[in-house]
């Protein structure tokens, strides 16, 4: 492949060498460096990758894409742009034969709901007959090969390279979870999205290493919405003004809202015996009746984005109110078959802003007793302990104290923090340091009406102690429970 067809959409400047010459791969991890690549110089938080230079210079690359000034001998290609994580995008999307070009694209931002809504919309679409390939948290889709997540949004080379199989797959559309960080260091970059869509917004991920402070985050966020060419939006969110702004796509909403294009009314709550639901009237762009067996009053908006979004592909409503009476998300509000005198979830709320959502919503459901279950992860924040602890005694009629990932720290130190958080309000509290032993407890000792929380886990399917991590599925572990039956039926 020519250097210059990799580089023709980017905006760039030759200082060095020729761009009118081939190159065999195009690399910006400099261990995958070989005879004829073109590197691509990261400003990384941790590495810059202009330090790499003449490292990659030696294992053979006969190109760099930099935005800084880097000493490496003459023949080599030094092509200068002003960000190279733009660079990479655009680069990496003619590299792979600009595949978005052939899928329908959805991108879904926003500070919760993005997992769910996305699994809902692959859901209705491959009901549909539509080939659909996913990118989120807990992993990526590509037809019958799952792909294990790192990042919400992986580097844009990634995406790319997924894109292509996805298209080499047969796949006809994607739909994928777009992070804050991933607008804000362009790894969707290189291609326009079909949909763009926004669920909501809440402070999170402000620190450090991620967005200075709640603007910086609303304007990540709304960045997606001059890359799309038809934007859905919850229009019930107070920062929705905000997301807008700058925006150059299509805009129709969905909510709660008189105003909103397709709207959501006669809430009520369902409860099957060992399941717990929502069921609601839309109106507007789409009329009917929706009910799905995912608790709580943001089922009814993740539902409502994905319909708002399969509309759009002329979905039959059966097919859509079929697909969404059986999806089922790992790790979100996961509901457990296991007796219908009780309802087990597991949920991966590992923060006390995601807990307290989540209890709050179970109590509207009135249950005999609303158990929660959860540790907290080693070498994180010890407030993060104190708050879930906190939140968790407020709520829950009993607290069961156990442990997370560990990680290098002793769980009995990370239980002792979270007890201190517990005793801050007046709800009940036991300990019990080995999780599986925890959730045998649970289970064994639950009431006819309870409404059980196994939080922080989720999708994970593993424990991290002392830097191994230790195969520990939570279902695996009910299951276990289940066969012994030493429980209510």
């Amino acid at each position: 492949m020519k250097l210059l067809e990799l580089i023709k959409d980017l905006d760039f400047e030759c200082v060095q060498g020729s761009a009118d010459i081939d190159i065999t791969t195009l690399v910006y991890d400099s261990r995958k460096v070989e005879n004829g690549s073109v590197f691509v110089c990261i400003s990384g938080a941790v590495r810059d990758g202009h330090d790499f230079a003449k490292d990659v210079v030696k294992a053979g690359a006969k190109a760099l894409i930099v935005e800084k000034d880097v000493k490496v001998p003459e023949e080599v290609t030094v092509i200068r742009v002003a960000d190279t994580r733009l660079g990479l995008a655009v680069s990496s999307a003619a590299y792979f034969g600009n595949p978005a070009n052939e899928l329908t694209t959805i991108g879904i931002t926003g500070t919760k709901g993005k997992t769910t809504s996305t699994y809902m919309v692959r859901s209705i679409l491959e009901e549909s007959g539509i080939k659909t390939g996913l990118i989120g948290t807990i992993e990526s889709i590509i037809g019958d090969e799952v792909i294990p997540s790192a990042n919400t949004t992986p580097e844009s080379y990634v995406v790319q390279q997924y894109f292509r199989k996805m298209v080499d797959a047969g796949c006809k559309c994607v739909v994928m979870e777009v992070s804050s960080q991933a607008l804000m260091l362009n790894r969707v970059g290189g291609f326009v999205f079909d949909y763009g869509i926004f669920t909501n917004l809440e402070p999170d991920h402000i620190g450090p290493n991620e967005h200075k402070d709640l603007d910086d985050y609303i304007h990540c966020k709304s960045l997606l919405f001059r890359q799309c060419k038809q934007g859905i939006f919850n229009a019930d969110d107070s920062h929705l003004e905000k997301i807008l702004e700058g925006h150059t796509c299509k805009v129709e909403t969905y909510g709660f809202s008189e105003n909103a294009d397709i709207k959501a009314s006669d809430v009520h709550l369902m409860d099957k015996g060992g399941t717990l639901g929502v069921a609601y009237h839309m109106s507007g762009l789409m009329d009917m009746d929706v009910e799905i067996d995912i608790p709580g009053k943001f089922s009814v908006y993740n539902s409502m984005t994905a319909i708002s979004i399969c509309r759009h592909f002329g979905v039959k409503k059966e097919v859509i109110l079929d697909s969404l009476s059986k999806v089922r998300v790992k790790g979100r509000v996961e509901i457990i078959p296991v007796s219908p005198k009780f309802t087990i979830m597991i949920d991966y709320a590992h923060n006390a802003m995601s807990l307290n959502s989540l209890l709050t919503t179970l109590k509207e459901y009135s249950p005999k007793r609303l158990v929660c279950l959860f540790g907290c992860g080693g070498n994180r924040s010890r407030e993060r302990r104190f708050e879930m602890g906190e939140v968790s005694s407020k709520l829950a009629d009993l607290t069961i104290v156990t442990s997370d990932n560990p990680r290098n720290e002793e769980p009995q130190a990370i239980i002792d923090d979270i007890v201190t958080g517990v005793k801050k309000a007046d709800g009940e509290f036991i300990t019990i340091i080995d999780r599986a032993e925890a959730i045998r407890y649970a289970i064994e000792n639950a009431k006819e009406g309870d409404v059980i929380v196994l939080a922080g886990k989720g999708h994970e399917d593993y424990q991290e102690i002392k830097g191994k991590k230790h195969h520990m599925d939570e279902r695996e572990l009910i299951a276990d429970v289940v066969k012994d039956g030493n429980f209510i039926r």
